[in-house]
């Protein structure tokens, strides 16, 4: 019987989420699409998105008789993989900064579920965060960039543009896309800098509207669907906006990929699973290929590449350890940040028996982010958005909502994520104390002036 674990699943935001496979698959809706029309009308600002090169085919080369014109493919196959070098090249360096934050948010988000599927993107979350960062200042946004792990809103403008836009493809045959949108509540005047800086540096399109309307809120919704192609329909329906909502700041980020090498359908076979709830019986997939194999005291792992770049990272647990004890292993946390650079490595034929799985989370990210450090955003009495308006008073982050979804076959990978966080007007509820004047106190009478009156003690008020 083989052995099977579960797996911890790290997508290419440890190496190159800049490469994703072609092809859209049956049912699922083409991310990145055009507005629809009940989006339009609140529509204040569309960022310009990146213009790829397109990717060749060489069927577009073949003559009528068979023959094919190399010269002009192999011409168009090198602008197409220059301007994928420069695109790559846009990083400069900014995305060894995501490691530290992977790590950290992975035992938060990762860890703890009692047998359950848990998956989520770091990329959405960091990117929904930096926004969240550039609505606040003072100590709400030193907590944040904190998190983040920037020392000022100026180097997280680069860090997010830099991701951003080294990670965006849409080739035509490939797509990786990042998504922002702004939805601003249309009786609030916004600080039009900060707008503008949501639009530059994180590429937020920018909608308004009239907050908790069924419009609005079908809105966002579709908007999520078209920008997560669909697979996230069932959490989507579950997204609304308040009445009280002064603006709501999105994330989203959508990846389909081809394996390098696939799995040969016919291969595929059930057998057995060793849940921790028990086991169960499930698809698996098998190949056999020169891979990598990575080790360490308490895991295995191997790397299945993408077609054209980027990779999937598939880490086991040794027998009689966990995925969420690596999460808080050095050895296996150097790993997970060391993108493939590890001194136990050896290039071997890897016989793989992976299982074919869609897992999917949704959940709450305040009590996370809380045990993070970011705590001020969540209190109106202490936060701080006076980047927003000119009378920011009073607001605080309600809703910090998450959901997230892998899906891998025998030809490939697609995924998507969104983050979701909505900050409110919120009637300062003063701490209720409970004083009961019991004992000896003082009194003091002043006039409407202020002058003092009277003043005494009362040591028995029956006396």
């Amino acid at each position: 019987m083989k052995r099977c674990l579960a797996w911890i699943l790290v997508l290419a935001s440890l190496c190159s989420l800049a490469a994703c496979a072609a092809g859209t698959q049956n049912g699922t809706q083409e991310p990145g699409t055009a507005d629809s029309p009940d989006t339009k009308g609140m529509l204040l600002a569309k960022p310009e998105l990146p213009q790829t090169v397109q990717r060749p085919n060489f069927e577009d080369y073949e003559a009528k008789d068979g023959t094919l014109d190399m010269e002009a493919y192999n011409a168009a196959y090198e602008a197409w993989q220059d301007d994928r070098t420069d695109r790559l090249a846009l990083d400069d360096g900014w995305s060894h900064g995501m490691q530290s934050f992977f790590l950290t948010t992975s035992q938060q988000y990762l860890a703890g579920t009692d047998g359950d599927n848990r998956v989520y993107s770091p990329l959405s979350l960091y990117l929904a965060l930096a926004m969240l960062a550039e609505c606040t200042d003072g100590e709400s946004r030193a907590q944040i960039l904190s998190l983040l792990g920037s020392e000022s809103i100026e180097i997280q403008r680069k860090k997010a543009s830099a991701l951003w836009s080294s990670t965006y493809c849409d080739d035509g045959q490939t797509k990786c896309l990042p998504g922002s949108s702004v939805w601003l509540n249309r009786d609030i005047d916004f600080r039009q800098e900060t707008m503008d800086a949501l639009a530059e540096h994180y590429h937020a399109a920018s909608y308004r509207g009239e907050m908790g309307s069924a419009a609005l809120n079908e809105a966002l919704q579709n908007w999520l669907n078209e920008q997560t192609g669909g697979l996230l329909e069932d959490a989507v329906k579950n997204i609304t906006l308040r009445p009280e909502t002064v603006i709501a700041l999105v994330s989203t980020l959508y990846f389909r990929a081809a394996w390098q090498n696939e799995f040969y359908a016919g291969a595929t076979r059930s057998d057995t699973f060793h849940a921790p709830n028990g086991d169960v019986t499930c698809d698996f997939m098998h190949g056999g290929d020169a891979a990598g194999y990575y080790w360490g005291e308490k895991f295995e792992a191997v790397c299945l590449r993408f077609d054209m770049g980027g990779a999937m990272w598939l880490v086991l647990p040794r027998e009689g350890h966990t995925p969420e004890e690596l999460l808080t292993d050095e050895e296996a946390q150097r790993f997970l940040a060391s993108g493939g650079d590890w001194a136990n490595c050896k290039s071997r034929t890897v016989n793989l028996t992976l299982p074919k799985f869609d897992v999917s989370a949704d959940f709450d990210l305040k009590d996370g982010l809380m045990a993070l450090g970011v705590r001020d955003v969540f209190d109106a009495s202490v936060s701080d958005f006076t980047p927003l308006a000119a009378d920011a008073k009073a607001l605080a982050v309600t809703k910090a909502q998450y959901a997230a979804r892998v899906k891998i076959d025998e030809e490939g990978c697609e995924a998507a994520a969104f983050t979701v966080i909505g900050v409110e007007e919120c009637a300062m509820v003063s701490e209720v104390i409970d004083l009961s004047f019991d004992r000896p106190f003082l009194f003091l009478v002043t006039a409407e002036n202020e002058q003092p009156l009277f003043a005494g003690i009362v040591n028995n008020p029956l006396d």
